[in-house]
């Protein structure tokens, strides 16, 4: 979205000969759309992708940049802020904006000036939704509605066949989407109400662990990307089950390694050993390593940064194969929470004094080795604990 020749969007309209050239184009934010023809010419433009365009955005294009900036009562300047922010490209002054494209300008805009949020933050809000959707429907259309789109019978094309099936599926998945948001934002909102105080809320102390897959490089020779995709989706979805069902947050995916976060260091160890143990029980999955660190964190529109998650990173390329290293920190947490002992010496002496009184033995369920001290780049000299469970049986 550019301010081009019509100023910030607050004087008045542009006489009809004095306002740019509209252009159809394509309507896919997420890219540099086509504007290379006048609106009452054919832009070339599939007449299946403007009806399937109109049918999801539920409108019919109405608005060049400038006249929906000017309809939501706000500058170009701050419409095309909000724009470039949920990742939708410029398009000079198309006409390709609908109805719905000026309430969501209005709202973020009404929201700025009823004081329930800075301008920066309305950016913000903007920037996370957008990010975040557009990686869903990045997936929605390459994994779920490719394959459904297949002609279910010979002589039918793909066009016959994706119209009636998204008038079908649309209503649907939206419903879910909103479901999904609102269980999400109701488990963030009760962690924001249990934290201990208003710093916590941004700077918290959590488990940060990283998952690798050792030897994914030579991998990524030697396999065909259909096999070498379907691995990757096969990791990161195992992982993603594995971290949600334990009770972490899965922070992010990078292909061959998975960023998790848990509040509580026994958590976040079961969710490593999980992982672990999951991965050397499927032949076609290449071995694992583990790190992970406790610690102070900060969070920005759902990820994870400080020298915490540096940490776990760093342990992540120390540790062993199908191994899980953690940090002093984390193991000392285990320790105080009664989940490890510090040493098996202190574990038996524990027992015995246990039976002695004729009560139950404290119950482990992980065990802390110390390993050699080593330089970390970045971040000095550490001495590192190989965690594993105490309880095979467990």
């Amino acid at each position: 979205m550019t301010d081009d020749d019509t100023g910030s969007g607050t004087g008045a309209d542009p006489a009809p000969d004095a306002e740019p050239d509209r252009t159809a184009g394509s309507v896919n934010h997420t890219s540099s759309p086509r504007v290379d023809a006048p609106e009452d010419q054919d832009s070339g433009q599939d007449p299946l992708a403007l009806r399937l365009e109109q049918l999801i955005l539920g409108a019919e294009r109405r608005y060049t940049p400038f006249q929906a900036a000017r309809s939501a009562g706000v500058s170009m300047e701050l419409a095309s802020r909000f724009w470039r922010a949920m990742g939708f490209a410029d398009i000079g002054q198309a006409k390709a904006l609908t109805e719905a494209d000026v309430l969501a300008l209005r709202r973020l805009a009404g929201l700025v000036e009823a004081g329930l949020l800075s301008e920066a933050m309305a950016v913000q809000v903007a920037r996370s939704t957008g990010q975040t959707t557009a990686r869903l429907a990045e997936w929605q259309i390459d994994s779920f509605l490719e394959g459904l789109t297949e002609p279910p019978e010979p002589g039918m094309t793909r066009t016959e066949v994706t119209y009636p099936l998204m008038e079908l599926l649309l209503p649907e998945l939206e419903e879910f989407l909103v479901y999904v948001w609102r269980r999400q934002l109701a488990a963030a909102t009760g962690r924001v109400v249990q934290a201990g105080d208003d710093e916590e809320m941004v700077d918290r102390r959590l488990a940060v662990g990283f998952a690798d897959l050792v030897g994914f490089t030579r991998l990524t020779r030697r396999m065909e990307e259909e096999e070498l995709g379907e691995l990757v989706e096969a990791f990161e979805t195992t992982a993603a089950d594995l971290v949600a069902a334990h009770g972490g947050r899965l922070i992010k995916t990078l292909g061959d390694e998975v960023l998790y976060a848990a509040d509580d260091a026994a958590v976040a160890a079961e969710i490593s050993l999980r992982l672990i143990e999951t991965m050397a029980n499927d032949e076609t999955m290449p071995e694992l390593r583990v790190g992970i660190a406790f610690g102070t964190v900060t969070t920005r529109m759902g990820d994870v940064f400080g020298t915490t998650v540096n940490l776990a990173s760093r342990l992540t390329s120390i540790a062993p194969r199908d191994s899980v290293l953690v940090d002093g920190a984390f193991a000392v947490e285990l320790i105080r929470s009664g989940e490890a002992p510090a040493s098996e010496a202190e574990a038996a002496e524990a027992a015995a004094a246990a039976e002695k009184e004729g009560e139950e033995p404290p119950s482990y369920r992980f065990a802390l080795q110390p390993m050699w001290q080593r330089p970390v780049r970045g971040l000095g000299v550490v001495e590192p604990w190989l965690l594993a469970r105490r309880d095979t049986g467990s």
